[in-house]
């Protein structure tokens, strides 16, 4: 089954009087939606009394959790240094995961800078492999860790390199964002078959499960050369993609990733439409 929700706290939340993260089940509960991924991209800082809230609202609510690890994370840096923190920034989000109740963590792998991708993409893959085993040393072996399809150029992150990330261990499901796929490829996401080959590519390099059980982020965004820009709400109508196109492959592929939406400050607004949508689209067939 598919699962829809936003990415952080919107606006509308706010507006409805709640104040605290661990009310978002509660909110998401009474507008119609059934995911949350709780936000950590400048850092893990969520208590511990409020992770435990938020998983008692979260059960209460049928709302199922996923927490993105922080921004700085960086897989593929030179410094090993970094790399090392990076897994401990895993194991931070590892740490609230198991507090809140998450069962997945959107993990964002590096920069290229100024080395070749395929030297970065070896770093990364060396840090996935020592990340996987400290997850299993540390008890969170359960936890799937979900790299990320990034948005600029000069990130790794396209979906091949994502791919490979995840070709490491068998329990890495590969977080697609179609908004900074669409961004970083100047606008390629138009049409079904557009939204098929990326599931083909997926199946043919994962298998079938993780194809159709992978996690998503989906938004409209703004790009220039360098690709993504930053991040639109669904009424913007320049920028892509739309999100009918990938509810025809869901219906056709019978997918059942969870959906996250990141509009900028309509995420739930955006994400209920998501999910309308596709009911819709499904009553007409």
């Amino acid at each position: 089954m598919v699962k829809f929700g936003p990415g952080g706290n919107c606006d509308w939340f706010y507006e409805s009087g709640y104040k605290n993260t661990y009310q978002v089940p509660e909110f998401l509960g009474k507008v119609g939606l059934d995911a949350y991924e709780i936000q950590c991209g400048r850092g893990v800082r969520m208590r511990e009394d409020a992770a435990v809230k938020l998983k008692k609202s979260a059960e209460e609510n049928n709302i199922i959790l996923s927490v993105h690890a922080p921004y700085y994370i960086s897989m593929s840096s030179t410094d090993e240094q970094k790399r090392l923190n990076s897994i401990n920034y895993i194991l931070q989000s590892a740490s609230l995961a198991r507090l809140s109740g998450a069962n997945r963590i959107v993990i964002h792998s590096g920069s290229c800078s100024k080395m070749s991708r395929e030297h970065a993409l070896e770093l990364a893959v060396d840090t996935m492999k020592q990340a996987v085993a400290a997850m299993d040393e540390n008890g969170f072996g359960d936890i799937c860790m979900c790299p990320e399809t990034m948005g600029k150029i000069n990130q790794l992150g396209t979906l091949n390199e994502v791919l490979e990330l995840c070709s490491v261990d068998e329990r890495i499901i590969p977080t697609v964002d179609f908004g900074h796929i669409n961004a970083r490829e100047q606008g390629c996401l138009y049409k079904p078959d557009d939204f098929e080959r990326i599931i083909d590519k997926i199946q043919n390099r994962l298998g079938e499960f993780r194809a159709k059980n992978f996690h998503v982020h989906f938004s409209k965004i703004e790009y220039s050369a360098g690709g993504e820009k930053r991040h639109l709400t669904f009424e913007d109508t320049e920028y892509g993609p739309e999100f009918e196109p990938f509810a025809e492959i869901i219906l056709k592929r019978d997918l059942s990733p969870i959906i996250i939406c990141e509009s900028a400050g309509t995420m739930s607004k955006d994400a209920l439409f998501m999910k309308n949508t596709l009911k819709n689209l499904e009553k007409s067939l």
